[in-house]
């Protein structure tokens, strides 16, 4: 039986469609469509439903998975008793959100293509909320965003807790003494897109001091809140390694008053037969935060004591 096919079914049925299954596998529709056929016609069973809303497994469908699935994990444990298990090829469809592309995403890219340099990477850059979704709809193989995602199928890791600062442009008349957050709030306040787990933990934050009506204006840019703070329009509450280089030159300063408790990011991937590099690609990253975290003034990023 040939493992390919198998492969192919499984991620028909993780994707329920042959177009994102072809797009996985860096091949066409059509050839995804004919490894199914060989593989019905060689069990002498149906193993999908076609219709127009896309594929769903039949009752033979999902007996066959199983096996399938078992296939699958035995010929890894095979190929890692051979020591050719980290040989990983094809396409990884990663999803990141932008905090994580304004510190350590270029690192790990290098990385990638260091270690796994067969591996064809497409990347996604969107908010948790997006990424989210979209892995669970299988569009994505591995997320870095702020949420624990908990679902059948999926892991976390965490990777680093990002700490908050008040940051406004230096010599500006926001860069003054406040008598309190009550009296920094009235100016306006430049955080994250609305929803986002920061955003909401800013909020929670300021509630829990008694500022109940902040002035918050949210984007969903970071580059675009460096650029409105550092132009004197609002006050930042950001990670302080997202504008490292703005605060060592002094064109950006820290206020001294607190911001909240700040942020961890994780990562979140998909697990099963065929999907070992995703754990090889977290462990990768797990690495990468740990160097990033040592070349970066100190408490501007924190490694989690214990992982998850």
């Amino acid at each position: 039986m040939n493992m390919r096919f198998l492969l192919t079914f499984v991620w028909v049925a993780r994707l329920g469609s042959f177009r994102l299954t072809a797009e996985k596998l860096s091949s066409t529709q059509a050839a995804i469509s004919s490894r199914i056929s060989v593989l019905e016609a060689e069990l002498g069973v149906q193993l999908f439903q076609r219709d127009s809303r896309g594929v769903s497994l039949t009752r033979e469908g999902h007996n066959v998975l199983s096996y399938a699935q078992e296939m699958l994990a035995t010929q890894q444990r095979l190929l890692q008793s051979l020591g050719q298990a980290d040989t990983f090829s094809g396409r990884l469809r990663i999803g990141v959100m932008d905090t994580v592309i304004h510190s350590w995403l270029s690192e790990l890219i290098n990385a990638l293509s260091r270690e796994y340099p067969q591996v064809e990477v497409e990347l996604t850059a969107d908010t948790a909320l997006n990424l989210n979704e979209q892995l669970l709809k299988g569009q994505l193989d591995l997320i870095f965003q702020t949420d624990l995602l908990r679902a059948d199928g999926v892991r976390n890791r965490h990777l680093a807790c990002y700490p908050l600062r008040w940051v406004v442009a230096s010599g500006t008349p926001l860069d003054r003494p406040y008598e309190g957050l009550a009296a920094l709030c009235q100016e306006r306040i430049l955080t994250f897109s609305r929803l986002s787990r920061p955003h909401q933990d800013v909020l929670n934050y300021l509630h829990q001091q008694g500022v109940s009506a902040p002035r918050i204006s949210c984007i969903n840019s970071v580059a675009a809140i460096i650029k409105l703070v550092a132009d004197g329009f609002g006050i930042g509450v950001l990670p302080p390694v997202l504008v490292s280089r703005e605060l060592s030159n002094g064109s950006l300063v820290e206020l001294p008053m607190c911001a909240g408790p700040g942020f961890s990011v994780y990562a979140s991937w998909r697990v099963g037969a065929g999907l070992e590099l995703n754990e090889a690609v977290v462990s990768l990253a797990q690495e990468v935060v740990a160097d990033y975290q040592r070349a970066v003034a100190p408490g501007h990023l924190v490694l989690p004591k214990a992982l998850d």
